[in-house]
């Protein structure tokens, strides 16, 4: 019996960087498989292909024997193939039936309400999906919009359906339920591919598996033949150059202190140190609670329970300004929209910080120049001139002047998330040793980061995140990328 779907040495690359290197796979009718990989492996890449939303360098797609050319989503929902990504494509204000049917409506005529609501009602139904379908779907809970979506796609008759992430913000007893209704589909013939990085649902729900590194396939079989230490390893790939690491044993008193720290759904009962002139490094997988943890120690976001203590001072919780007062500062994921005014230049953009804990009210032109241009000196900051928007600097200079707005305001405890996330190697090595040297100066430092070499490159300790709490503390200087995937997937 043929495929259902095989993809054939596939490859695609961006601007020089190779994302898929001749991949290939198969997957048959009532078969999951599971797609494993870290972030930046490549599985968002070969998503896409599969939907159309990419189209391959080379290699090709066969559905049930035959070879198709996938140009766009519609070209992927008609040869039966359905994605369902985190961000989930419904319509809040419209109700669940309107939702589940939309796009099958007539092209003419009038739309036969009551027969869309029962039809929604039975089809949802024989999924096992009890949701009344007059509802509006903004009155879900995220579980349930998430089977809605998933329901969506089997309406349109969809054979392989493709789930992204599908259990990263859920918990409990949502995920599963939502792993019964994949165990459902799976008896009723629909092949899937299920991306996770929760390897226990992938040995509870797959029955063969694929891992990408580096856009590079390096482990497929049956899920049988292999076990929890064997995918960890075939997802790291290769040993990590240990010379890169820096150790210092100078540290001083407790900076930051975080006690018991949870937010309903999001963060649950994190405790942790960190002490002046450290690096602490916090890996976990997308969905383990990271920057949701430094929002929230920051005062960007709510907790319901715990406490912040800064230099022995308990911090007022969901507020900004006592955290910049008391002396943290937030270098966030999403610099562009959330660190930098991008239209306003550097000498504009590095004193404003200061001026929001000083409370000073104008700006001077001439002073933040010359500020501007000292930190140019300091941080290497390659700009035409410092009245030059930031926009049109490098991901790693605009990353620099994130970093002079905090250093600028004084901050005793600098958080950064993802500090070197698209930016280039001798960037990203730049900001490497502006962290080390900031450490020796007796900043207390988290980094967050998804990259596991960098992790371990820049930590004295790591925190290891998993399902929103910690699995795990271990010594910078002796852990190993083994070790951080064990309990970043829950091992035990």
């Amino acid at each position: 019996m043929s495929a259902r779907l095989a993809v054939k040495n596939l490859s695609k690359h961006f601007l020089g960087v190779q994302a898929l290197e001749d991949v290939s796979f198969e997957l048959h009718p009532g078969q999951v498989l599971a797609l494993i990989g870290e972030n930046g492996a490549g599985k968002s890449t070969l998503i896409r292909i599969l939907s159309g939303a990419h189209q391959p360098d080379t290699g090709e797609i066969a559905i049930n024997g035959e070879t198709v050319q996938i140009h766009g989503p519609k070209d992927s929902e008609r040869h039966g193939i359905a994605t369902v990504y985190q961000e989930l494509n419904l319509f809040p204000d419209l109700s669940v039936a309107e939702n589940l049917v939309f796009g099958a409506y007539p092209r003419k005529g009038i739309i036969d309400w009551r027969a869309a609501r029962k039809e929604a009602a039975g089809f949802l139904s024989d999924l096992g999906l009890n949701v009344d379908v007059s509802r509006r779907v903004r009155e879900l809970s995220v579980a349930e919009k998430q089977m809605l979506e998933i329901a969506k796609s089997l309406h349109r008759n969809a054979q392989v359906l493709i789930l992204d992430e599908p259990t990263a913000v859920l918990g409990g007893e949502d995920v599963d339920h939502l792993l019964q209704l994949v165990r459902g589909l799976k008896k009723r013939g629909v092949s899937i591919i299920f991306v996770s990085h929760r390897l226990e649902e992938v040995f509870d729900l797959a029955d063969r598996y694929v891992v990408l590194k580096d856009g590079k396939l390096t482990g497929a079989g049956k899920i049988s033949e292999t076990d929890h230490d064997d995918l960890v390893s075939k997802m790291v790939g290769r040993e990590f150059n240990r010379g890169e690491r820096e150790v210092n044993a100078q540290f001083g008193g407790t900076a930051l202190e975080v006690r018991n720290l949870s937010r309903g759904g999001v963060l649950h009962d994190i405790s942790f140190r960190v002490r002046s002139g450290e690096v602490l490094g916090i890996a976990g997988l997308r969905g383990a609670g990271r920057t949701e943890l430094a929002r929230a120690i920051y005062g960007a976001d709510p907790y319901t329970s715990g406490e912040v203590v800064l230099n022995g001072r308990k911090l007022r919780a969901g507020s900004p300004l006592a955290a910049i007062t008391a002396g943290i500062g937030l270098v966030p994921e999403e610099r562009k929209t959330q660190g930098l005014f991008t239209a306003l230049s550097t000498a504009m953009n590095i004193p404003l910080v200061s001026m929001l804990k000083d409370r000073r009210k104008s700006a001077s032109p001439g002073r933040d120049r010359r500020l501007a241009d000292d930190y140019v000196r300091k941080l290497r900051i390659k700009l035409p001139d410092v009245d030059s928007p930031v926009a049109t600097l490098s991901g790693g200079n605009q990353q620099k002047v994130v970093l002079a707005k905090w250093l600028e305001a004084g901050a005793d405890v600098l958080i950064l998330d993802e500090p070197t996330r698209g930016i280039d190697i001798g960037a990203k090595q730049e900001i490497y040793e502006l962290i080390h040297e900031l450490c020796r100066q007796g900043l207390a430092i988290i980094v967050i980061s998804s990259e596991l070499p960098e992790v371990l490159a820049l930590s004295h300790r790591i925190l290891v995140m998993y399902h929103g709490g910690l699995a795990a503390e271990l010594e910078g200087a002796t852990a190993t990328e083994e070790q951080i995937m064990f309990h970043a997937v829950g091992g035990k």
